[in-house]
């Protein structure tokens, strides 16, 4: 999907997005004030009406478990188990039902394959590909596969708009490669890759290729008969479904030779003390009671997208042909789907209102985009720009996106990234874009701090860390508005004490957090239990956490800060409340880094 030629104005007038947003309740609310603007779509995307209503009913009339019950309530769960599985077979123009494994979603699928037919195909000295762009979900299950049968792991390389190099992959493809891993689209910077090109290489070269599909089927016509992969993975919270739900295709020769990833019930034929035969496909892979529920909300979720779909088409004229604005360049990238269109024209809005804020870089410019848009503001952290528009009532995501070696070879630590649905609006994207540019000019360069001999630390500010708390406390009960206490943290944060380079090491970093943070803790000369620290990070948000764990434990005696209740204190500001838990994760790292270092200096200086 070019993102250069087309104009919002291009948008089809047969797509009435907002008869389409009177579907999911969940947009129609304030959050912090505003009205919800919802750019998290390659997360998880909200639910229609209708998905909601089918597990609701499904759990209020039908609910039993599935197949070997003899009574009506568990034949019509399993009635509408097997329906399920014959509408996302179809969706995925899978060629049969055998071919469909309900999983919990592409994570798990990726896996299964991974410790099943990789463990069958892969030995020591041979070769996985995946590429430069994949998610850890489509990393890590072949790393540990790799480790395992000491093979190696290569990586497909990526130019700086974010694209695959094929011609590099030609020529890592050799008789050692068994597997290719890839995205069909990255969730990251939204890039489609070119997969059918890939699978049609690697199969004249006896390679096996698995496709994470997590992002392409909300975005494309996907037909895995047309494709010819091997294996295709996918989640059904990303296209309109519930969590918890997804699905694996496998081509049936290579399904029928794979032993099981799980064992228990439902995926046996016979079992004795002796002897355990395997359930025909595809119950070989479904262990245990399934999430009947799931597949019955993602089947309802498909209807929802394909009846979408056709009514588009009717109002405007029947047929599919004359709506693909964007012929694709090449015949190996599928269509996308009619609705897509719209999609389309949000991403390239979008693109074209942020690229004109100074100081603002789009990450992945593609020249085939799905509707993701990654950015970095320069002289701000993601998590603080992402913190900045949540108090606009506008949902991104920040960070590394899972991809932290794709944000390795950007040399950045993360990025923003805005995600598009059916049910967003040009309107949004503006509102979104508006915001942006006030945070953007809101940037102020950070001054360099001098090279100090003599470091400076904060005093105590207060007799102890309970007595500081209590002022603390009562400056935050002033402000009622969690967008006031958050401007107060950040002015916190603004006037934290700085940290000199030459303490930003890597013993002093601290991990788990979402932007990058440095904890320098020593005993205060002269002293055996005073602590202090210095401490920084990228975020100004975080620093204004840092600022605030300065003021309760600096200068104070470090049986006193092991005592004191930090969590209790957070929670009683209202701090931890509004962090993800990503967020009270690295607040959580940060407060371990202090109570360790005071409780080694506690045991040290008792006689």
């Amino acid at each position: 999907m070019s993102i250069a030629t087309t104009t919002p104005e291009a948008a089809h007038p047969a797509f009435d997005v907002e008869r389409v947003r009177a579907d999911f309740l969940i947009l129609h609310q304030l959050v912090r004030g505003k009205p919800l603007v919802y750019f998290d779509n390659a997360a998880s995307s909200q639910k229609p009406r209708a998905v909601i209503d089918a597990i609701k009913h499904y759990y209020e009339n039908d609910h039993a478990n599935v197949h070997r019950g003899v009574h009506a309530l568990s034949e019509r769960a399993t009635e509408l188990y097997e329906e399920a599985r014959v509408k996302v077979q179809k969706f995925i123009g899978a060629p049969c039902l055998r071919d469909l494994i309900f999983t919990r979603g592409t994570t798990e699928a990726i896996n299964l394959v991974a410790q099943t037919f990789g463990r069958m195909n892969v030995h020591a000295g041979d070769e996985v590909i995946v590429s430069a762009l994949e998610h850890h979900s489509n990393i890590v299950p072949w790393q540990v596969l790799c480790w395992e049968k000491h093979a190696n792991l290569r990586v497909i390389p990526v130019n700086d708009a974010g694209e695959l190099d094929l011609a590099a992959l030609e020529k890592m493809i050799n008789p050692a490669t068994k597997i290719i891993s890839i995205a069909h689209v990255s969730n990251a910077l939204g890039t489609i890759n070119p997969v059918k090109k890939i699978i049609e290489l690697a199969h004249q070269h006896g390679v096996y290729v698995v496709v994470d599909g997590a992002q392409a089927v909300p975005h494309l016509r996907i037909d895995v008969r047309e494709l010819d992969c091997d294996f295709y993975a996918f989640s059904g919270h990303k296209v309109y479904g519930p969590t918890g739900i997804g699905g694996l295709y496998g081509k049936p020769r290579h399904l029928e030779l794979m032993p099981p990833y799980q064992t228990g019930g439902d995926m046996i034929s016979y079992v004795s003390f002796a002897k355990t035969t395997w359930n025909e496909l595809p119950y070989k892979f479904e262990a245990g009671t399934p999430n009947i529920a799931g597949a019955i909300g993602l089947a309802a979720a498909v209807d929802y997208v394909e009846d979408l779909e056709q009514s588009f088409l009717r109002i405007a004229g029947g047929s599919p042909a004359p709506l693909v604005l964007r012929p694709n360049k090449t015949d190996e990238l599928p269509a996308p789907r009619p609705v897509a269109e719209h999609e389309h024209c949000l991403l390239t809005h979008a693109t074209e209102r942020v690229a004109a804020i100074p100081g603002v870089r789009i990450i992945g410019t593609a020249k085939e985009k799905a509707g993701v848009l990654s950015f970095v503001v320069e002289g701000m952290s993601a998590l603080d720009v992402g913190t900045q528009l949540d108090l606009e009532g506008i949902a991104v995501r920040t960070g590394h996106h899972c991809c932290q070696p794709l944000m390795e070879r950007f040399g950045i630590a993360g990025t923003v990234r805005a995600s598009f649905a059916i049910y967003n609006t040009l309107d949004e994207v503006d509102v979104f874009a508006d915001a942006l540019e006030k945070i953007a000019a809101s940037v102020k360069p950070r001054i360099a701090v001098p090279e100090m001999r003599q470091f400076q630390y904060a005093p105590a500010t207060g007799a102890n860390p309970i007595a500081v708390a209590e002022e603390l406390a009562s400056d935050f009960e002033i402000l009622d508005e969690w967008k006031d206490r958050y401007e107060y943290i950040m002015d916190l944060g603004k006037k934290l004490a700085p940290m000199p380079d030459v303490l930003k090491t890597e013993p002093n970093r601290v991990k788990r957090c979402q932007s990058t943070v440095f904890m320098h803790l020593r005993i205060r000369p002269g002293t055996i239990d005073i602590v202090e620290f210095l401490a920084d990070s990228d975020a100004t948000i975080v620093r204004g956490e840092l600022a605030l764990l300065e003021k309760l434990f600096c200068g104070q005696r470090a049986v006193e800060i092991v005592a004191f209740d930090i969590h209790g204190f957070m929670e009683r500001i209202g701090l931890e409340q509004h962090l993800s838990p990503g967020r009270r994760t690295g607040l959580s790292e940060m407060i371990a880094r202090v109570k360790h270092f005071a409780a080694q200096v506690t045991q040290q200086s008792v006689p």
